[in-house]
C-alpha cells in the first residue's frame, strides 16, 4: 500500500489550484493500492487580504465516489497550525507528500512544514511548481520562494520555462531532468520531473445541454469567443475587449462571452471589516509592489459600454459554480488567453477538456504548449491589432477539434499521477 498526501487547497476553495489539487488526489486514488489524503489550508493567505476564497456557490461534490480523506488544518495566520500540520502528516506515515506551489507568499508556512518533514528520510517531499519566478519578482517574493521550496526532494514542472527559472533561482544546485518519473540516484542532485498540466476532467460536457437555447437566451451569435476565469489584469481582458471590437466591426456573426469573478470585488465593500482589510492590504502592497501592480481598481468590463458592445458581449461577472462550468465551454468555439504573462494555465487545460482551440499571446509557456496554426493561434503580446488579426483568422480558418484531441491525448491525470508515484 502506497500512502500519499496532497497538500494544497481542498475542494471547498475557489480557483484552479483547488481544482488541480483535487484532480491529482482523485487520479492517485484511482490507482490500485494507493491511499490518498488531502491536507488543506483553512486560510491560505494573510488575514488582511480583502477577498473571499471559499466557494459558497457550488453544490457538486468533487470527491464523490472516492476514498480520499480531507483534513482542513493549516491557517496561514497561526504558526501553531503549521506545526500541527507537520505532526498530522508525520503521523499518517506517508511515502510521499505533494505540495502545490502557486504563490510566493505561502513560502513561510510551507517552508517550515517541508523543513520538518525532511527530518524523516522515509518521506519524499515533492513540490509541484506552477511558477518559480513570480511576475513582480520582488526581493521579498524571491525570499519567500527560496524559503518555501528549497528543501524539496523532488520538483515537478509543467514547462521547460519553469525548469529554467528553477535553475536561475538556485544556480549552485544540481538538477536532473526526468521525463517519465525516474528519480536520480545521485544524492547531490535533485530530480525535476518534466511533465505537463494535465487535462481537467472534473468538468465534463453534458449531452443534454441545449446549446441553441442558451445562445438565444443570452444573445450569442454564431461564433463565440470565451474569456473564462478570475478577472485579473495579467489575463488581459483590457486587450480582449478592444481586439474583439475590431473583429465585431468586420463580422456580424461573432460574440464575446466573459465569465468570471472580479478578483478583488468578492467582499461587501460597505462593511467596516472590508474597509479595514483594504486599508491594511494597501499599505502592505505599497511596501513590496510598484504602484502599477496594484490592480484593486482594475475594471475592464467598463470598456464594453464605452465601446458600444453591449449587444455583442455577454457577461457573467460572478464565480461560476462547478456544476455550471460546462455550459460556457460547450457554447464557445475557442478560448481567448491574451495574457500579459503566463505560467501553465488551468484555463488552458480546462479548454482542452472540451477540445477547444486557444487564441493566446506569445508569452510565458504558451509558445511551448500551443502549436500555432494547429491547436490555436498566437498573437503578439500587448498588441491589439495582432490579437484582432488572430481572432479573425480563427473565424476564417477554424482549428479542427480533432487537432486538440490529438495533441492532448497523452496529457491525462492517470499518466501524470503514475509519473509522480515513480
Amino acid at each position: 500500500m502506497s500512502k500519499v498526501v496532497c497538500f494544497g487547497p481542498g475542494p471547498k476553495f475557489k480557483g484552479g489550484i483547488s481544482n488541480y489539487n483535487t484532480s491529482l488526489a482523485k487520479a492517485l486514488d484511482a490507482i490500485p493500492g494507493t491511499e490518498v489524503h488531502i491536507v488543506s489550508w483553512t486560510q491560505q493567505y494573510p488575514a488582511i487580504i480583502p477577498r473571499e476564497f471559499v466557494d459558497k456557490s457550488s453544490k457538486m461534490d468533487l470527491l464523490e465516489g472516492t476514498k480520499i480523506q480531507v483534513k482542513y488544518l493549516t491557517n496561514y495566520n497561526n504558526p501553531k497550525s503549521w506545526y500541527d500540520t507537520y505532526r498530522y502528516i508525520r503521523d499518517l506515515k506517508p511515502d510521499k507528500v505533494i505540495f502545490q506551489w502557486a504563490i510566493a507568499i505561502q513560502g513561510l508556512p510551507m517552508g517550515r512544514i517541508i523543513h520538518w518533514l525532511r527530518k524523516h528520510p522515509g518521506i519524499e517531499v515533492v513540490v509541484d511548481l506552477h511558477f518559480v519566478i513570480q511576475k513582480e519578482n520582488s526581493s521579498i517574493d524571491q525570499f519567500f520562494t527560496k524559503f518555501g521550496i528549497g528543501e524539496a526532494n523532488t520538483y515537478v514542472v509543467h514547462a521547460l520555462k519553469t525548469y529554467r527559472e528553477l535553475q536561475t533561482l538556485y544556480p549552485n544546485k544540481g538538477f536532473e531532468l526526468s521525463d517519465h518519473g525516474q528519480r536520480s540516484q545521485d544524492p547531490k542532485v535533485q530530480t525535476v520531473l518534466k511533465l505537463y498540466h494535465p487535462i481537467y476532467d472534473l468538468f465534463q460536457p453534458k449531452a443534454d445541454f441545449d446549446l441553441a437555447a442558451f445562445k438565444k437566451e443570452h444573445g450569442l451569435r454564431d461564433k463565440v469567443f470565451l474569456f473564462f476565469g478570475f478577472i485579473r489584469k495579467y489575463k488581459g481582458l483590457h486587450y480582449v475587449i478592444p481586439a474583439f471590437q475590431k473583429v465585431a466591426a468586420q463580422r456580424d456573426d461573432v460574440s464575446l462571452l466573459v465569465c468570471g469573478e472580479s478578483f478583488w470585488q468578492t467582499l461587501d465593500q460597505s462593511k467596516w471589516s472590508t474597509k479595514l482589510k483594504n486599508t491594511l492590504f494597501g499599505l502592505a502592497k505599497k511596501l513590496v509592489l510598484r504602484q502599477k501592480d496594484d490592480e484593486r481598481d482594475y475594471n475592464p468590463l467598463a470598456l464594453i459600454e464605452q465601446m458600444g458592445l453591449q449587444d455583442r458581449v455577454a457577461v457573467f461577472n460572478t464565480f461560476i459554480p462547478n456544476e455550471d462550468v460546462h455550459k460556457y465551454f460547450q457554447v464557445a468555439d475557442c478560448v481567448v488567453l491574451f495574457y500579459e504573462y503566463a505560467t501553465p494555465s488551468g484555463i488552458e487545460s480546462l479548454s482542452y477538456n472540451f477540445a477547444l482551440p486557444l487564441l493566446a499571446t506569445k508569452v510565458g509557456h504558451f509558445p511551448e504548449t500551443i502549436d500555432d496554426g494547429y491547436s490555436g493561434y498566437l498573437a503578439e503580446a500587448e498588441n491589439i491589432d495582432s490579437m484582432a488579426e488572430q481572432m479573425l483568422k480563427f473565424v476564417d480558418q477554424p482549428i479542427p477539434r480533432d487537432n486538440i484531441r490529438s495533441k492532448t491525448s497523452e496529457m491525462s491525470w492517470d499518466n501524470y499521477a503514475k509519473a509522480i508515484l515513480g
